[in-house]
């Protein structure tokens, strides 16, 4: 099961699989937002599949989700495009993630980076 919380702070051509993302209950916050599928990447060394998993498509940098009761923020959302007949088609999402701990020790290393 995969939430989104509020947080502030060359690949060969494969047919992706068919992910069908359901509704989620109006109480758990699904008030008109349709969800999509993402491919979800943990990306400390080495980096780490997440899986396939449903979210919202207004998700952005530092957003904070939970993966498996694991809490994760977001680095970087990558949609990518693939020119199909004259026009370019969504082809793949994808969210780069690291664990929320590891996000601020490094937010806290670049301000001492910039200080020095």
């Amino acid at each position: 099961m995969a939430t989104v919380s509020s947080f502030s702070a060359l690949r060969k051509h494969s047919q992706m699989p068919q992910v069908i993302c359901r509704k989620k209950d109006k109480e758990r916050g699904g008030h008109g937002q349709n969800n999509y599928p993402y491919k979800v990447i943990e990306i400390t060394p080495p980096p780490k599949s997440l899986g396939i998993r449903c979210f919202p498509s207004n998700l952005q940098c530092g957003d904070g989700v939970t993966i498996e009761g694991e809490d994760y923020t977001i680095s970087a959302v990558t949609h990518r495009y693939q020119l199909r007949k004259g026009k370019y088609e969504p082809s793949e999402k994808r969210l780069d993630v690291l664990s929320t701990g590891r996000y601020i020790l490094n937010l806290y290393l670049d301000s001492l980076l910039e200080q020095s």
